[in-house]
């Protein structure tokens, strides 16, 4: 089976292959990042029969984590399809065409509501034009290859008494029409008179019912994490109830997996939940064990594997306040603790920053390392709520106490 991406322009179908395929493609926030389509396998996830055998299967296509099977299917991502693109407007009857074989379409809608239906950065915008434009394009893809030939088409199979679902079939071999998808379509449709005699309007509908037919589309309603995503995805679904409407965030798909093909964290495509693999002097620690072959020499330094694990902790940190600027609408973002002295994490605050239109705080370094009045403030506040040790004896220093193995009473 393959299935088509579609979508306008920075909708995020490239993040989404990305993230279904874990393959290296062009990802950016301007339109028209994919000109080429990109190409993948992705993966259905679906209970395993081998745990009613006590087993792990070792499948011959895919693979099967935890009893749960992943089976292989093919992904094609387009370029964005904009209003026109049935006409040709921006490349577009070349990007349907690369569509042609798609068994069905994944319409990738932006739900943040943050691009508008060329792909441009706005506000607001009404979500449910990128389903009514996309399936318009889809439609008239159809009827102007039928609309073509249509009348000399027509009469030629009445004429020459030709069976009318099979010389359409024919007609659409390319997008994989069948004889019978033709004849449901005409049952569903139960028009009268002979074909040659259809008007416009029964023409469009025909096409539009055979394309529905044979590429059945869902909705992903992607960035719904955003803070009108999920105003949005409510939206969609009461203004489409006919259709399957899945929320995602592609973005955070792609983060998850990368982390878990580096070995941070335990994550299986399509759980709920995950759970982060020991601590960062773990990592570190195991250095050593990256051999170079016979050698016996380190692959990789300790400078390397520091440096390497600081620009991935620091992309977390400076996600994790992007969404927090976009949930919240701030336009301000104040660095503090001591680990804000550091001019690296300093540096990737200040291109996020500018990239969105906000603005960096940095105090001075004095400020922002640990002092006295933090301390004591903190041991104010705790003494008030009547967390203290009296005897000396139990009082211990834990300088290797991780913030996040502290259990907060005082609040």
């Amino acid at each position: 089976m393959l299935i088509g991406l579609v979508g306008k322009p920075s909708c995020g179908k490239s993040t989404f292959f990305k993230a279904a395929t874990l393959a290296e493609v062009e990802i950016a926030s301007y339109p028209f990042t994919t000109i080429k389509p990109n190409h993948g396998i992705g993966y259905v996830r679906i209970d395993c029969i081998d745990k009613e055998f006590g087993k792990q299967c070792n499948p011959r296509y895919g693979f099967c984590i935890n009893h749960q099977r992943f089976v292989p299917i093919d992904l094609i991502d387009v370029a964005g399809l904009v209003p026109g693109a049935s006409e040709g407007k921006g490349l577009g009857n070349q990007f349907l065409d690369e569509l042609r074989q798609a068994d069905v379409f994944l319409h990738i809608v932006d739900a943040s509501g943050e691009t508008d239906i060329e792909g441009k950065p706005t506000k607001n915008y009404d979500v449910s034009k990128d389903i009514e434009f996309l399936e318009n394009e889809l439609d008239n893809w159809y009827c102007n290859i039928l609309k073509k030939v249509w009348k000399s088409f027509a009469r030629k199979a009445e004429i020459e008494k030709e069976n009318f679902a099979k010389s359409v079939a024919k007609q659409f071999s390319g997008l994989k029409v069948s004889d019978d998808d033709v004849k449901d379509v005409l049952r569903k449709l139960n028009f009268s008179g002979k074909a040659s005699e259809w008007n416009e309007k029964q023409i469009s509908k025909f096409a539009s019912e055979l394309r529905k037919m044979t590429k059945p589309m869902i909705i992903a309603a992607n960035k719904v994490d955003t803070s009108d995503g999920k105003k949005n995805y409510e939206k969609l679904k009461k203004e489409f109830p006919h259709l399957m409407i899945v929320p995602c965030s592609a973005d955070s798909e792609v983060a998850l997996r990368q982390a878990a093909k580096a070995g941070l964290i335990e994550y299986i495509p399509g759980d709920n939940d995950f759970k982060i693999v020991g601590s960062p002097r773990d990592t570190l620690s195991g250095h050593e064990n990256l051999q170079a072959g016979d050698s016996g020499e380190p692959k990789y330094e300790l400078k390397d594997l520091c440096y390497s694990m600081q620009e991935t902790v620091f992309a977390m940190l400076v996600e994790t306040a992007e969404r927090a600027l976009a949930h919240t609408g701030k336009k301000e973002l104040l660095l503090g603790g001591g680990v804000a002295c550091n001019s690296r994490l300093q540096e990737m605050c200040r291109i996020m920053c500018s990239e969105r239109g906000a603005k960096l705080f940095v105090p001075e370094k004095s400020l922002l390392v640990d002092n006295g009045a933090m301390i004591a403030y903190l041991g104010e506040i705790m003494f008030k709520k009547k967390i203290y040790e009296t005897n000396l004896e139990k009082i211990d220093i834990h300088p290797r106490e991780r913030t996040d193995e502290v259990e907060v009473k005082w609040k």
